[in-house]
Protein backbone atom coordinates (compact mmCIF):
# COMPACT_ATOMS: atom_id res chain seq x y z
CA UNK A 1 0.00 0.00 0.00
CA UNK A 2 1.34 3.41 -1.00
CA UNK A 3 2.24 5.81 1.77
CA UNK A 4 1.59 8.77 -0.52
CA UNK A 5 -0.43 11.42 1.25
CA UNK A 6 0.46 10.54 4.85
CA UNK A 7 3.18 13.15 5.23
CA UNK A 8 4.16 13.79 1.64
CA UNK A 9 2.14 14.24 -1.51
CA UNK A 10 2.24 15.86 -4.92
CA UNK A 11 -0.97 17.63 -3.86
CA UNK A 12 0.89 19.70 -1.27
CA UNK A 13 4.21 19.78 -3.11
CA UNK A 14 5.97 17.70 -0.45
CA UNK A 15 8.11 14.57 -0.43
CA UNK A 16 10.11 12.35 1.88
CA UNK A 17 13.88 12.60 1.98
CA UNK A 18 14.36 8.80 2.08
CA UNK A 19 12.39 5.86 0.74
CA UNK A 20 12.26 4.18 4.14
CA UNK A 21 9.20 5.77 5.75
CA UNK A 22 7.30 5.06 8.95
CA UNK A 23 4.06 3.37 7.82
CA UNK A 24 1.84 4.98 10.48
CA UNK A 25 3.24 8.53 10.57
CA UNK A 26 4.74 9.01 7.12
CA UNK A 27 7.87 10.49 8.68
CA UNK A 28 11.23 9.42 7.28
CA UNK A 29 12.75 6.57 9.29
CA UNK A 30 15.64 8.91 10.02
CA UNK A 31 14.52 12.51 10.37
CA UNK A 32 17.77 14.41 9.80
CA UNK A 33 18.76 17.52 11.70
CA UNK A 34 19.85 19.72 8.82
CA UNK A 35 17.11 18.72 6.37
CA UNK A 36 15.46 21.89 4.97
CA UNK A 37 12.00 20.33 5.33
CA UNK A 38 10.82 18.50 2.21
CA UNK A 39 7.91 16.64 3.84
CA UNK A 40 4.55 18.08 4.83
CA UNK A 41 5.50 18.54 8.48
CA UNK A 42 8.77 20.11 7.38
CA UNK A 43 7.24 22.52 4.87
CA UNK A 44 4.59 23.47 7.43
CA UNK A 45 7.47 24.63 9.64
CA UNK A 46 8.04 27.65 7.41
CA UNK A 47 4.87 28.04 5.30
CA UNK A 48 2.43 27.11 8.07
CA UNK A 49 -1.25 26.86 7.14
CA UNK A 50 -0.53 27.32 3.43
CA UNK A 51 0.43 23.65 3.33
CA UNK A 52 -3.06 22.57 4.38
CA UNK A 53 -4.27 23.07 0.82
CA UNK A 54 -3.37 21.33 -2.44
CA UNK A 55 -1.81 23.45 -5.12
CA UNK A 56 -1.00 25.28 -7.21
CA UNK A 57 -4.29 26.96 -6.40
CA UNK A 58 -6.53 27.63 -9.37
CA UNK A 59 -4.62 25.19 -11.56
CA UNK A 60 -5.48 21.79 -10.10
CA UNK A 61 -8.36 19.65 -8.94
CA UNK A 62 -7.49 17.25 -6.15
CA UNK A 63 -8.66 13.85 -4.96
CA UNK A 64 -7.46 11.73 -2.10
CA UNK A 65 -5.03 8.86 -2.54
CA UNK A 66 -6.20 6.89 0.48
CA UNK A 67 -7.14 3.27 -0.22
CA UNK A 68 -10.52 2.51 1.32
CA UNK A 69 -11.28 -1.06 2.44
CA UNK A 70 -14.16 -1.20 -0.08
CA UNK A 71 -14.47 0.79 -3.30
CA UNK A 72 -16.15 0.25 -6.66
CA UNK A 73 -13.26 -1.86 -7.94
CA UNK A 74 -14.39 -4.51 -5.47
CA UNK A 75 -17.47 -5.20 -7.59
CA UNK A 76 -17.83 -6.60 -11.08
CA UNK A 77 -20.70 -6.17 -13.49
CA UNK A 78 -22.69 -9.29 -14.19
CA UNK A 79 -23.27 -10.40 -17.76
CA UNK A 80 -25.61 -13.09 -19.03
CA UNK A 81 -26.08 -15.16 -22.16
CA UNK A 82 -29.87 -15.34 -22.05
CA UNK A 83 -32.80 -12.98 -22.51
CA UNK A 84 -33.14 -9.23 -22.85
CA UNK A 85 -34.97 -6.46 -21.00
CA UNK A 86 -36.39 -3.54 -22.94
CA UNK A 87 -35.97 -5.09 -26.37
CA UNK A 88 -36.83 -8.39 -28.03
CA UNK A 89 -34.43 -11.24 -27.25
CA UNK A 90 -33.36 -11.22 -30.87
CA UNK A 91 -29.74 -11.00 -31.96
CA UNK A 92 -30.68 -8.58 -34.73
CA UNK A 93 -32.43 -6.20 -32.32
CA UNK A 94 -30.48 -6.59 -29.08
CA UNK A 95 -27.61 -4.43 -30.35
CA UNK A 96 -25.73 -2.19 -27.93
CA UNK A 97 -26.42 1.06 -29.86
CA UNK A 98 -30.13 0.37 -29.18
CA UNK A 99 -29.66 0.76 -25.42
CA UNK A 100 -31.76 3.72 -24.23
CA UNK A 101 -29.69 6.00 -21.96
CA UNK A 102 -32.27 8.71 -21.42
CA UNK A 103 -33.11 9.40 -17.80
CA UNK A 104 -35.73 11.53 -16.05
CA UNK A 105 -35.33 13.05 -12.58
CA UNK A 106 -37.74 15.11 -10.55
CA UNK A 107 -41.32 15.10 -9.33
CA UNK A 108 -43.89 17.42 -10.92
CA UNK A 109 -41.27 19.28 -12.96
CA UNK A 110 -39.11 16.60 -14.51
CA UNK A 111 -35.75 17.04 -16.17
CA UNK A 112 -34.82 14.80 -19.07
CA UNK A 113 -31.18 13.84 -19.59
CA UNK A 114 -29.55 12.09 -22.52
CA UNK A 115 -27.12 10.49 -20.07
CA UNK A 116 -27.64 9.66 -16.37
CA UNK A 117 -24.83 11.96 -15.23
CA UNK A 118 -24.34 15.57 -14.24
CA UNK A 119 -21.41 17.81 -13.42
CA UNK A 120 -20.15 18.49 -9.95
CA UNK A 121 -20.88 21.94 -8.57
CA UNK A 122 -18.39 24.44 -9.96
CA UNK A 123 -18.25 27.41 -7.64
CA UNK A 124 -16.05 30.43 -7.13
CA UNK A 125 -12.61 28.85 -7.54
CA UNK A 126 -10.45 30.08 -10.43
CA UNK A 127 -10.32 26.65 -12.03
CA UNK A 128 -14.12 26.53 -12.09
CA UNK A 129 -14.48 30.05 -13.47
CA UNK A 130 -11.92 29.65 -16.25
CA UNK A 131 -13.31 26.31 -17.42
CA UNK A 132 -17.03 27.02 -17.10
CA UNK A 133 -17.55 27.96 -20.76
CA UNK A 134 -16.46 24.57 -22.02
CA UNK A 135 -18.34 22.68 -19.34
CA UNK A 136 -21.58 24.65 -19.72
CA UNK A 137 -21.74 24.48 -23.51
CA UNK A 138 -20.50 20.90 -23.50
CA UNK A 139 -23.14 19.88 -20.94
CA UNK A 140 -25.90 21.61 -22.89
CA UNK A 141 -25.09 19.95 -26.23
CA UNK A 142 -24.57 16.61 -24.45
CA UNK A 143 -27.96 16.89 -22.72
CA UNK A 144 -26.87 16.69 -19.08
CA UNK A 145 -27.22 18.91 -16.00
CA UNK A 146 -24.57 21.56 -15.35
CA UNK A 147 -24.30 22.71 -11.72
CA UNK A 148 -23.17 26.21 -10.72
CA UNK A 149 -21.67 25.97 -7.27
CA UNK A 150 -21.59 28.20 -4.22
CA UNK A 151 -20.24 31.75 -3.80
CA UNK A 152 -20.17 32.64 -7.50
CA UNK A 153 -22.18 35.85 -7.04
CA UNK A 154 -20.59 36.74 -3.72
CA UNK A 155 -17.13 36.50 -5.30
CA UNK A 156 -18.11 38.41 -8.43
CA UNK A 157 -16.00 41.58 -8.47
CA UNK A 158 -18.69 43.36 -10.50
CA UNK A 159 -21.61 42.19 -8.38
CA UNK A 160 -24.01 44.84 -7.10
CA UNK A 161 -25.27 44.30 -3.57
CA UNK A 162 -27.77 46.70 -2.01
CA UNK A 163 -28.96 46.48 1.58
CA UNK A 164 -27.35 43.04 1.84
CA UNK A 165 -29.16 41.58 -1.19
CA UNK A 166 -27.82 40.74 -4.63
CA UNK A 167 -29.26 42.87 -7.43
CA UNK A 168 -26.77 42.07 -10.19
CA UNK A 169 -24.02 39.53 -10.87
CA UNK A 170 -22.46 39.56 -14.34
CA UNK A 171 -20.47 36.39 -13.57
CA UNK A 172 -23.50 34.39 -12.47
CA UNK A 173 -25.41 35.71 -15.48
CA UNK A 174 -22.55 34.68 -17.78
CA UNK A 175 -22.58 31.17 -16.41
CA UNK A 176 -26.34 30.74 -16.70
CA UNK A 177 -26.58 32.26 -20.18
CA UNK A 178 -23.79 30.08 -21.56
CA UNK A 179 -25.88 26.99 -20.84
CA UNK A 180 -29.20 28.52 -21.85
CA UNK A 181 -27.82 29.61 -25.23
CA UNK A 182 -27.17 25.97 -26.19
CA UNK A 183 -30.00 24.27 -24.29
CA UNK A 184 -31.83 21.71 -26.45
CA UNK A 185 -34.50 20.36 -24.10
CA UNK A 186 -32.25 17.96 -22.18
CA UNK A 187 -30.49 18.68 -18.90
CA UNK A 188 -30.66 22.05 -17.19
CA UNK A 189 -28.49 24.60 -15.45
CA UNK A 190 -28.84 24.21 -11.69
CA UNK A 191 -27.73 26.92 -9.25
CA UNK A 192 -26.53 25.92 -5.79
CA UNK A 193 -26.43 28.00 -2.61
CA UNK A 194 -24.76 28.03 0.80
CA UNK A 195 -25.17 30.23 3.88
CA UNK A 196 -23.70 33.37 2.28
CA UNK A 197 -25.65 32.85 -0.94
CA UNK A 198 -28.86 32.51 1.04
CA UNK A 199 -28.21 35.75 2.90
CA UNK A 200 -27.54 37.54 -0.38
CA UNK A 201 -30.69 36.12 -2.02
CA UNK A 202 -28.70 34.51 -4.84
CA UNK A 203 -31.31 31.88 -5.69
CA UNK A 204 -34.12 34.42 -5.78
CA UNK A 205 -32.01 36.55 -8.12
CA UNK A 206 -31.23 33.55 -10.34
CA UNK A 207 -34.91 32.57 -10.54
CA UNK A 208 -36.40 36.03 -11.02
CA UNK A 209 -33.73 37.74 -13.13
CA UNK A 210 -32.00 34.93 -15.01
CA UNK A 211 -34.86 32.51 -15.63
CA UNK A 212 -33.30 29.65 -13.67
CA UNK A 213 -35.79 26.87 -12.92
CA UNK A 214 -33.61 24.42 -10.96
CA UNK A 215 -31.95 25.29 -7.65
CA UNK A 216 -30.08 23.33 -5.01
CA UNK A 217 -29.76 23.66 -1.27
CA UNK A 218 -26.38 22.57 0.01
CA UNK A 219 -25.54 20.93 3.30
CA UNK A 220 -22.02 20.06 2.24
CA UNK A 221 -19.88 17.94 -0.05
CA UNK A 222 -17.68 14.88 0.07
CA UNK A 223 -14.46 16.84 -0.30
CA UNK A 224 -14.55 18.58 3.05
CA UNK A 225 -16.42 19.02 6.31
CA UNK A 226 -16.38 22.84 6.26
CA UNK A 227 -17.61 25.58 3.96
CA UNK A 228 -16.00 26.42 0.65
CA UNK A 229 -12.74 28.32 0.51
CA UNK A 230 -10.64 30.13 -2.07
CA UNK A 231 -7.39 32.07 -2.08
CA UNK A 232 -7.30 35.80 -2.68
CA UNK A 233 -4.29 37.29 -4.47
CA UNK A 234 -4.39 40.83 -3.10
CA UNK A 235 -5.04 42.83 0.05
CA UNK A 236 -7.66 44.88 -1.76
CA UNK A 237 -9.61 41.78 -2.77
CA UNK A 238 -9.39 40.41 0.78
CA UNK A 239 -10.75 43.65 2.22
CA UNK A 240 -13.59 43.72 -0.31
CA UNK A 241 -14.75 40.20 0.52
CA UNK A 242 -14.53 40.82 4.25
CA UNK A 243 -16.82 43.81 3.71
CA UNK A 244 -19.25 41.46 1.92
CA UNK A 245 -19.46 39.34 5.05
CA UNK A 246 -17.03 36.51 4.34
CA UNK A 247 -14.54 35.10 6.82
CA UNK A 248 -11.12 36.15 5.51
CA UNK A 249 -7.85 34.89 7.05
CA UNK A 250 -5.57 36.36 8.12
CA UNK A 251 -7.72 39.36 8.96
CA UNK A 252 -6.92 41.84 6.16
CA UNK A 253 -7.87 44.74 8.42
CA UNK A 254 -5.24 43.81 11.01
CA UNK A 255 -2.07 45.96 10.78
CA UNK A 256 0.22 42.94 11.24
CA UNK A 257 -1.42 41.13 8.32
CA UNK A 258 -1.16 44.21 6.13
CA UNK A 259 2.53 44.57 6.99
CA UNK A 260 3.18 40.88 6.30
CA UNK A 261 1.52 41.27 2.91
CA UNK A 262 3.56 44.42 2.18
CA UNK A 263 6.90 42.68 2.85
CA UNK A 264 5.88 39.57 0.93
CA UNK A 265 5.56 37.10 3.82
CA UNK A 266 1.85 36.71 3.00
CA UNK A 267 1.28 36.02 -0.68
CA UNK A 268 -2.45 35.26 -0.47
CA UNK A 269 -5.43 35.50 1.85
CA UNK A 270 -8.03 32.78 2.41
CA UNK A 271 -11.76 33.33 2.03
CA UNK A 272 -13.94 30.85 3.89
CA UNK A 273 -17.66 30.15 3.96
CA UNK A 274 -19.68 29.60 7.10
CA UNK A 275 -20.88 26.25 8.31
CA UNK A 276 -24.53 25.57 7.63
CA UNK A 277 -26.68 24.62 10.60
CA UNK A 278 -29.46 22.22 9.63
CA UNK A 279 -32.81 22.63 11.38
CA UNK A 280 -35.84 20.72 10.18
CA UNK A 281 -38.45 23.47 10.40
CA UNK A 282 -36.21 26.13 8.82
CA UNK A 283 -35.35 23.67 6.04
CA UNK A 284 -39.02 23.27 5.13
CA UNK A 285 -39.51 27.02 5.38
CA UNK A 286 -36.66 27.63 2.95
CA UNK A 287 -38.11 25.13 0.47
CA UNK A 288 -41.46 26.92 0.65
CA UNK A 289 -39.72 30.27 0.05
CA UNK A 290 -38.00 28.97 -3.06
CA UNK A 291 -41.20 27.52 -4.45
CA UNK A 292 -42.95 30.82 -3.81
CA UNK A 293 -40.11 32.59 -5.66
CA UNK A 294 -40.76 30.40 -8.71
CA UNK A 295 -38.36 27.47 -8.40
CA UNK A 296 -39.71 24.50 -10.35
CA UNK A 297 -37.04 21.93 -9.42
CA UNK A 298 -35.43 21.86 -5.98
CA UNK A 299 -32.67 19.49 -4.95
CA UNK A 300 -30.51 18.99 -1.90
CA UNK A 301 -26.83 18.09 -1.89
CA UNK A 302 -25.43 16.54 1.24
CA UNK A 303 -21.87 15.51 1.97
CA UNK A 304 -20.16 12.52 3.51
CA UNK A 305 -21.48 13.23 6.99
CA UNK A 306 -22.26 10.65 9.65
CA UNK A 307 -25.15 8.20 9.03
CA UNK A 308 -27.70 10.15 11.09
CA UNK A 309 -27.18 13.18 8.86
CA UNK A 310 -27.78 11.12 5.74
CA UNK A 311 -30.98 9.85 7.36
CA UNK A 312 -32.01 13.47 8.01
CA UNK A 313 -31.26 14.39 4.41
CA UNK A 314 -33.43 11.70 2.86
CA UNK A 315 -36.22 12.08 5.43
CA UNK A 316 -36.41 15.87 5.09
CA UNK A 317 -36.22 15.57 1.29
CA UNK A 318 -39.08 13.11 1.40
CA UNK A 319 -41.26 15.26 3.65
CA UNK A 320 -40.58 18.39 1.58
CA UNK A 321 -41.12 16.46 -1.68
CA UNK A 322 -37.83 17.63 -3.14
CA UNK A 323 -37.10 16.65 -6.71
CA UNK A 324 -33.63 15.23 -6.11
CA UNK A 325 -31.17 14.38 -3.35
CA UNK A 326 -27.47 14.00 -4.12
CA UNK A 327 -25.25 12.22 -1.58
CA UNK A 328 -21.56 12.95 -2.16
CA UNK A 329 -19.02 10.45 -0.86
CA UNK A 330 -15.65 11.31 0.66
CA UNK A 331 -12.48 11.58 -1.31
CA UNK A 332 -12.30 14.35 -3.87
CA UNK A 333 -12.85 17.97 -4.76
CA UNK A 334 -12.71 20.51 -7.54
CA UNK A 335 -11.18 23.42 -5.65
CA UNK A 336 -8.88 23.81 -2.69
CA UNK A 337 -10.34 21.55 -0.03
CA UNK A 338 -7.88 20.87 2.83
CA UNK A 339 -5.73 17.95 1.75
CA UNK A 340 -5.73 16.05 5.03
CA UNK A 341 -9.48 16.51 5.29
CA UNK A 342 -9.94 14.94 1.87
CA UNK A 343 -7.80 12.04 3.01
CA UNK A 344 -9.23 11.38 6.46
CA UNK A 345 -12.74 12.79 6.76
CA UNK A 346 -16.17 11.41 5.94
CA UNK A 347 -17.99 8.32 4.68
CA UNK A 348 -16.48 6.91 1.45
CA UNK A 349 -18.78 6.59 -1.55
CA UNK A 350 -19.56 2.85 -1.51
CA UNK A 351 -20.39 2.93 2.20
CA UNK A 352 -22.46 6.10 1.78
CA UNK A 353 -24.46 4.61 -1.10
CA UNK A 354 -25.03 1.39 0.82
CA UNK A 355 -26.53 3.50 3.64
CA UNK A 356 -28.53 5.59 1.18
CA UNK A 357 -30.06 2.44 -0.35
CA UNK A 358 -30.92 1.08 3.09
CA UNK A 359 -32.61 4.31 4.18
CA UNK A 360 -34.51 4.59 0.88
CA UNK A 361 -35.78 1.03 1.33
CA UNK A 362 -37.03 1.89 4.81
CA UNK A 363 -38.98 4.91 3.57
CA UNK A 364 -40.24 2.99 0.56
CA UNK A 365 -41.61 0.30 2.87
CA UNK A 366 -43.57 3.05 4.62
CA UNK A 367 -44.96 4.16 1.24
CA UNK A 368 -43.27 7.52 1.72
CA UNK A 369 -42.46 9.79 -1.21
CA UNK A 370 -38.88 9.42 -2.44
CA UNK A 371 -37.06 12.03 -4.51
CA UNK A 372 -34.80 10.98 -7.35
CA UNK A 373 -31.53 9.98 -5.71
CA UNK A 374 -28.06 10.67 -7.08
CA UNK A 375 -24.65 9.59 -5.88
CA UNK A 376 -21.29 11.32 -6.24
CA UNK A 377 -17.73 10.82 -5.08
CA UNK A 378 -14.89 9.76 -7.39
CA UNK A 379 -16.82 8.57 -10.45
CA UNK A 380 -14.75 8.73 -13.64
CA UNK A 381 -15.79 6.30 -16.39
CA UNK A 382 -18.72 4.19 -17.57
CA UNK A 383 -18.05 1.10 -15.46
CA UNK A 384 -18.28 3.18 -12.29
CA UNK A 385 -21.43 4.90 -13.55
CA UNK A 386 -23.05 1.51 -14.09
CA UNK A 387 -21.98 0.33 -10.66
CA UNK A 388 -23.24 3.52 -9.01
CA UNK A 389 -26.65 3.13 -10.64
CA UNK A 390 -26.84 -0.59 -9.87
CA UNK A 391 -25.74 -0.38 -6.23
CA UNK A 392 -28.53 2.07 -5.47
CA UNK A 393 -31.17 0.67 -7.85
CA UNK A 394 -34.02 1.36 -8.26
CA UNK A 395 -33.69 4.59 -6.27
CA UNK A 396 -30.44 6.08 -7.62
CA UNK A 397 -31.19 7.67 -10.98
CA UNK A 398 -28.00 9.58 -11.77
CA UNK A 399 -24.32 9.97 -10.95
CA UNK A 400 -22.64 13.26 -10.07
CA UNK A 401 -19.20 13.53 -11.69
CA UNK A 402 -16.96 16.32 -10.43
CA UNK A 403 -13.30 16.07 -11.35
CA UNK A 404 -14.00 13.72 -14.26
CA UNK A 405 -16.18 16.22 -16.13
CA UNK A 406 -13.61 18.97 -15.63
CA UNK A 407 -10.92 16.92 -17.40
CA UNK A 408 -12.43 17.10 -20.92
CA UNK A 409 -13.03 20.85 -20.63
CA UNK A 410 -9.47 21.48 -19.47
CA UNK A 411 -7.92 19.11 -22.01
CA UNK A 412 -10.10 20.42 -24.83
CA UNK A 413 -9.14 24.00 -23.98
CA UNK A 414 -5.43 23.11 -23.85
CA UNK A 415 -5.53 21.27 -27.18
CA UNK A 416 -7.46 24.13 -28.79
CA UNK A 417 -4.80 26.60 -27.65
CA UNK A 418 -2.02 24.33 -28.94
CA UNK A 419 -3.76 24.01 -32.33
CA UNK A 420 -4.02 27.80 -32.55
CA UNK A 421 -0.32 28.20 -31.72
CA UNK A 422 0.82 25.30 -33.88
CA UNK A 423 2.44 23.62 -30.88
CA UNK A 424 0.59 20.31 -30.65
CA UNK A 425 2.68 17.59 -28.98
CA UNK A 426 3.54 14.64 -31.27
CA UNK A 427 1.22 12.27 -29.39
CA UNK A 428 -1.74 14.43 -30.43
CA UNK A 429 -0.43 15.80 -33.72
CA UNK A 430 -0.50 12.27 -35.14
CA UNK A 431 -4.28 12.71 -35.44
CA UNK A 432 -3.90 15.95 -37.40
CA UNK A 433 -3.40 19.63 -36.80
CA UNK A 434 -6.95 21.02 -36.88
CA UNK A 435 -9.94 20.86 -34.54
CA UNK A 436 -11.83 18.72 -37.06
CA UNK A 437 -8.98 16.21 -37.25
CA UNK A 438 -8.01 15.97 -33.58
CA UNK A 439 -11.50 15.85 -32.04
CA UNK A 440 -13.21 12.71 -33.29
CA UNK A 441 -16.70 14.10 -32.65
CA UNK A 442 -16.09 17.47 -34.34
CA UNK A 443 -17.43 16.44 -37.74
CA UNK A 444 -20.68 15.26 -36.16
CA UNK A 445 -21.11 18.56 -34.33
CA UNK A 446 -20.23 20.50 -37.48
CA UNK A 447 -22.95 18.70 -39.39
CA UNK A 448 -25.48 19.24 -36.60
CA UNK A 449 -24.80 22.92 -35.90
CA UNK A 450 -23.66 24.21 -39.28
CA UNK A 451 -22.37 27.77 -39.06
CA UNK A 452 -22.85 27.76 -35.27
CA UNK A 453 -20.15 25.12 -34.98
CA UNK A 454 -17.52 27.86 -35.06
CA UNK A 455 -18.97 29.20 -31.79
CA UNK A 456 -18.45 25.89 -29.97
CA UNK A 457 -15.06 26.14 -28.21
CA UNK A 458 -12.67 23.17 -28.22
CA UNK A 459 -13.27 22.80 -24.46
CA UNK A 460 -16.96 22.10 -25.14
CA UNK A 461 -16.09 19.70 -27.95
CA UNK A 462 -13.90 17.89 -25.44
CA UNK A 463 -16.81 17.67 -23.02
CA UNK A 464 -19.13 16.39 -25.74
CA UNK A 465 -16.54 13.80 -26.86
CA UNK A 466 -16.12 12.59 -23.28
CA UNK A 467 -19.89 12.25 -22.77
CA UNK A 468 -20.18 10.42 -26.10
CA UNK A 469 -17.53 7.94 -24.97
CA UNK A 470 -19.26 7.46 -21.60
CA UNK A 471 -22.54 6.81 -23.38
CA UNK A 472 -21.09 4.23 -25.75
CA UNK A 473 -19.25 2.45 -22.94
CA UNK A 474 -22.35 2.41 -20.76
CA UNK A 475 -24.43 1.03 -23.62
CA UNK A 476 -21.94 -1.81 -24.03
CA UNK A 477 -22.03 -2.75 -20.34
CA UNK A 478 -25.82 -2.58 -20.30
CA UNK A 479 -26.15 -4.69 -23.44
CA UNK A 480 -23.89 -7.30 -21.90
CA UNK A 481 -26.19 -7.40 -18.88
CA UNK A 482 -29.11 -7.53 -21.37
CA UNK A 483 -30.55 -4.30 -19.92
CA UNK A 484 -31.64 -2.07 -22.80
CA UNK A 485 -32.95 0.83 -20.72
CA UNK A 486 -31.75 2.38 -17.48
CA UNK A 487 -34.92 1.40 -15.59
CA UNK A 488 -33.95 -2.25 -15.87
CA UNK A 489 -30.59 -1.90 -14.08
CA UNK A 490 -30.77 -3.60 -10.66
CA UNK A 491 -28.52 -4.61 -7.81
CA UNK A 492 -28.47 -8.16 -9.17
CA UNK A 493 -26.33 -6.81 -12.02
CA UNK A 494 -23.40 -6.57 -9.59
CA UNK A 495 -21.36 -9.17 -7.78
CA UNK A 496 -18.97 -8.62 -4.86
CA UNK A 497 -15.39 -9.77 -5.31
CA UNK A 498 -14.68 -9.81 -1.58
CA UNK A 499 -16.69 -10.96 1.39
CA UNK A 500 -16.13 -7.57 3.02
CA UNK A 501 -17.71 -5.78 0.06
CA UNK A 502 -20.65 -8.16 0.31
CA UNK A 503 -21.03 -7.52 4.03
CA UNK A 504 -21.04 -3.74 3.55
CA UNK A 505 -23.46 -3.63 0.62
CA UNK A 506 -25.36 -6.94 0.72
CA UNK A 507 -24.37 -7.53 -2.90
CA UNK A 508 -23.78 -11.32 -3.10
CA UNK A 509 -20.23 -12.62 -2.90
CA UNK A 510 -19.21 -14.05 -6.25
CA UNK A 511 -18.93 -17.64 -4.96
CA UNK A 512 -22.46 -17.48 -3.54
CA UNK A 513 -24.11 -15.83 -6.51
CA UNK A 514 -26.87 -17.71 -8.41
CA UNK A 515 -26.44 -20.70 -6.11
CA UNK A 516 -30.14 -21.71 -6.09
CA UNK A 517 -30.46 -21.35 -9.86
CA UNK A 518 -27.29 -23.37 -10.39
CA UNK A 519 -28.73 -26.20 -8.30
CA UNK A 520 -31.92 -26.15 -10.39
CA UNK A 521 -29.96 -26.23 -13.65
CA UNK A 522 -27.68 -29.05 -12.56
CA UNK A 523 -30.39 -31.00 -10.80
CA UNK A 524 -28.35 -31.64 -7.68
Amino acid sequence: MSLSGINASAATGTKNRVADVSPFSGICATCLDGCPGYCEAGKSSYRGREVIYPGPYGKVTAGCTKRYPVDFSHFNIQGTAVGAYGVAADSDRALFPNVDLEQVVGDKHQIKMRLPIFTGALGSTDIARTNWEGMAIGAAISGIIAVIGENVAGMDEEAEIKHGRLVRSPELERRVKLFQRWYEGYGTVLVQCNVEDTRLGVLEYAIEKLGVEAVELKWGQGAKDIGGEVKLPSLERALELKRRGYLVLPDPEHPAAQEAYRVGAIKEFERHSRLGMVEEDSFYQRVDELRAAGAKFISLKTGAYRPADLARAIKYSSTARLDMLTADGAGGGTGMSPWRMMMEWGVPTVYLEAMLYDYAQRLDAQRAYLPSLAIGGGFTLEDQVFKGLALGAPYVKAVCMGRATMIPAMVGKTIGQAIARGTLPPEIKKYGDSVEQVFVAASRLKEQYGQDFSQIPPAAIGMYSFCDRLGAGLQQFMAGARKFALRFIERDDLVSLTEEASRVTKIPYIMDCDREEVVKILGA
